[in-house]
């Protein structure tokens, strides 16, 4: 109310201002303009000459000429008076206009906040956010209500394929049959969440765990806590906290557990505390963790609602062996590929299965399963990727490259073999000076036209053995430009970068 009364007011005051200036003109109604003035300064001086000539002080001849100059300046007075009234007046027309025009913006000016601001809308201190959040983490549902909310809202479950139906009758009956049987519960728990039945997949996990006892892992709760987040449509609930509590109990750094605990906090209205938990999961990654994709899709609102307003995400890391490591893992021997290519090639593995790919990740998988002489599974995921990329011509070139083995390396812009060869005719000192105008030929062309991530690591590489640590540091900069929708290739760009000695 009080607010509505100082508006109010507000707006009175402003209008009567208006109404105020347009009345008057403009015009000081407590002074005379100074033609107003002269008039009664001539009056008074034709009264002068009158008694001037009574007493004698001046002969008739005179007082006839003072009297027709002073009459002369008292009608010029007079006219330039009444031209200022004139002039000082709008005309009523456009008087009208204005004081109309002032009472729309004022009125719409009202309209327009009652139509997209929020009146009524009460100030929302720190602590009574704080005191609405404690008690939304009071009011939380429980698990059972949360389920009957989720369950509604979902409706019925598709009906399953006949025979995966019959095959989960067996799997549950085994189970009740072996009550004891830990690997049964495992296979049961899976099978039902994939069934959309949550409900009965973290009970039977819950048994699962305390068969298992002692030897429960955090993995093992936080699985539960999953199935049961499946079940409540992605409520935290106070059971679910308690689960969650347990989990880090055993593993403080469990990402599943931290993850959800700050979906919680999100939950509450407590960004801050989301943002806190979810910044440092996305800092310490991998990549490939199933948390990171919806992180990172948030985080930039998610500061911002934070107070966090200068963060910056950090930069995505490619995740399994990049373009280079293929090429070098092409010349060892299959031993010492498997030492190599063996698990960044199982971490792409575990990031695509979790999250999708680029092109470029499905071509780097299947050239590294190639090199480790898993033709089968290289295969298996070739023929996958012709029906996900079935409508991007471009990209599926790309993969099909790498499955058939007709891959190119990029041609790149150093120095070629034959320039090589001439420069081994050369002197040292011209062949300083030819290398430093094949790096030069390769900088320009990257900071003009771009290039790739393997481009990038060659000028980096040349640097490093040059010792030109300065200058690569600048690329580096250029190159983050560059690169930054590439990921992939930044990683690559890094990692050259690093070991010359341009990035901390």
């Amino acid at each position: 109310m009080l607010f509505w009364t100082l508006t109010a007011a507000l707006v009175a005051v402003i209008a009567l201002l208006f109404a105020l200036a347009l009345w008057r003109g403009g015009a000081d109604a407590a002074a005379l303009p100074d033609a107003a003035k002269d008039l009664g300064l001539y009056r008074d001086q034709l009264k002068g000459v009158e008694a001037d000539l009574a007493r004698g002080v001046i002969t008739p001849e005179e007082g006839e000429r003072l009297r027709v100059e002073i009459s002369r300046r008292l009608l010029e007075a007079d006219r330039a008076a009444k031209d200022g009234q004139a002039g000082s007046r709008a005309p009523q027309g456009a008087t009208v206009a204005v004081a109309v025009t002032m009472l729309a913006l004022l009125g719409g000016s009202v309209w327009i906040y009652q139509w997209l601001g929020a009146p009524g809308f009460a100030d929302q201190p720190l602590s009574a956010r704080m005191a609405e959040s404690n008690a939304a983490y009071d009011a939380r549902p429980s698990q059972a209500d949360a389920e009957a909310t989720a369950a509604e809202i979902r409706g019925p479950l598709p009906t399953p394929d006949p025979q995966y139906a019959e095959l989960m009758a067996k799997l549950r009956q085994a189970v009740t049959d072996r009550p004891d049987d830990t690997v049964g519960h495992d296979l049961l728990a899976r099978n039902e969440a994939l069934l959309g039945n949550f409900h009965e997949a973290w009970v039977t996990q819950q048994k699962l765990i305390a068969l298992k006892g002692d030897a429960a892992t955090a993995d093992d709760l936080a699985m539960q806590a999953e199935y049961m987040i499946g079940a409540t449509g992605g409520v935290i609930t106070p059971e679910i906290e308690a689960v969650l509590e347990d989990t880090l109990r055993k593993d403080p750094g469990n990402g599943t557990a931290l993850y959800y605990m700050g979906l919680m906090m999100a939950q509450l209205n407590r960004p801050d505390r989301t943002f806190d938990i979810w910044s440092a999961l996305l800092e310490r990654g991998p990549e490939y963790a199933p948390w990171i994709a919806p992180i990172r899709r948030t985080i930039n609102e998610l500061a911002w609602f934070a107070g966090q307003e200068d963060y910056v995400a950090p930069v995505a890391q490619a995740v399994g062996p990049t373009a280079a490591d293929l090429a070098a893992a092409a010349g060892l021997a299959p031993e010492a590929r498997v030492a190599v290519l063996d698990a960044s090639t199982q971490a792409l593995m575990s990031k695509m299965a979790m999250s999708g790919g680029t092109a470029d990740e499905w071509a780097r998988l299947i050239r590294a399963l190639k090199l480790l002489g898993d033709d089968q599974r290289a295969d298996a995921i070739w023929a996958e990727a012709q029906q996900v990329f079935a409508e991007r011509p471009v990209d599926l070139a790309m993969i099909a490259a790498a499955a058939t083995g007709e891959e190119t390396a990029p041609a790149l812009a150093g120095p070629t073999a034959e320039d090589m060869a001439a420069a081994a005719s050369l002197s040292a000192e011209e062949q300083s000076s030819f290398i430093d105008s094949m790096v030069a030929r390769l900088s320009d062309r990257l900071e003009t036209e771009g290039g790739s991530g393997a481009e990038w690591a060659q000028l980096f590489n040349a640097l490093g053995t040059l010792g030109r640590i300065d200058e690569a540091k600048e690329k580096w900069a250029a190159a983050q430009i560059a690169l930054a929708d590439k990921p992939g290739d930044l990683a690559q760009a890094r990692a050259a970068a690093q070991a010359a000695g341009a990035v901390e």
